[in-house]
């Protein structure tokens, strides 16, 4: 867990460098931009449209006459803007999470080799579009989870648990592919995300968790909803800021596991085999001697 707390150290100061802060705002122009004019254009047909549904439903009609019965028929007005924003939220979250994936994620991860990694060779085990369809299908899957979930939000110590461990999940699977895609071959990269999936797990619980944080700023006070396109791009940049993070802390941890998984195998072939017992060699043959060689006479 050394490795992991280094990672997260070191996640922290670079999210102060100026380039990773500008990398921060591309998803969220685009992200922000995005929400600031769907709820500008939607915001108040979206609400008419739910509170008419629920005035349809027999279940919401008993609940909202159990809140006129307690003296509590202010709470009618702010049902339907906050389902309104419990539907969007997910989907605020997971498409940030997917644009920072693809337009921040692998220049963090340059800046990373670049300035601490510079000696680690780039394999590129994985394009663009291997990343783009491995997000897909684990955004497919984690929304599979969130919605086969949902009844078992209702018990107060499950919804404190099941949503950061999906939103984790789903992080740490689709920045650990987005950080080895360039410098990891695809035997390299299978290789890590299966012995590290346990701290790369733990990593996404905690991001999940400090993805939770710009939820709350719903639960301030009611007058939230007055404003909430605004808030809205608001939400979108701190969630920008947790990926940004997030993205920086996967690759510091991931290229340092993978320096360390090619300095053992470096090692492991530089082993030289025993060397072979010593054999006599042969001895070269000399001609066979000639006839004696006849002196002169003496004079």
């Amino acid at each position: 867990m050394s490795a992991v707390f280094d990672a997260f150290w070191r996640a922290v100061a670079y999210c102060l460098h100026p380039r990773v802060i500008v990398l921060s705002l591309l998803p969220l122009g685009v992200a922000g931009g995005a929400a600031a004019l769907l709820g500008w254009a939607y915001w108040e047909s979206a609400v008419a449209a739910v509170r008419a549904t629920l005035e349809n439903r027999a279940l919401i009609a008993a609940l909202l006459q159990w809140l006129d019965s307690n003296g509590w028929q202010q709470l009618h007005a702010l049902i339907a803007p906050l389902i309104v924003v419990a539907l969007a939220v997910p989907v605020v979250v997971v498409a940030t999470l997917l644009l920072v994936a693809l337009l921040a994620t692998p220049a963090m991860v340059r800046l990373v080799a670049t300035r601490r990694f510079g000696a680690l060779q780039a394999r590129r085990g994985g394009s663009w579009w291997q990343s783009l369809a491995w997000s897909l299908v684990c955004t497919l899957a984690a929304a599979a989870a969130l919605v086969l979930s949902l009844p078992l939000w209702f018990v107060p110590p499950l919804a404190l648990v099941l949503p950061p461990l999906i939103w984790g999940w789903l992080t740490y699977r689709v920045l650990a592919f987005d950080v080895l895609a360039q410098h990891a071959s695809a035997a390299e990269r299978r290789h890590l995300l299966r012995r590290e999936r346990w701290p790369l797990l733990a990593m996404g619980v905690v991001c999940g968790y400090l993805g939770a944080v710009p939820s709350l700023l719903w639960a301030l006070s009611a007058l939230t909803l007055i404003v909430a396109p605004l808030l809205m791009v608001v939400s979108v940049w701190l969630y920008t800021l947790v990926f940004a993070f997030a993205a920086c802390w996967f690759a510091h941890f991931l290229l340092a596991a993978l320096q360390r998984l090619r300095l053992v195998e470096a090692a492991a072939a530089a082993v030289v085999a025993p060397p072979a017992p010593d054999v006599p060699l042969p001895l070269p043959s000399l001609p066979p001697p000639g006839p004696p060689a006849l002196l002169p006479p003496a004079t």
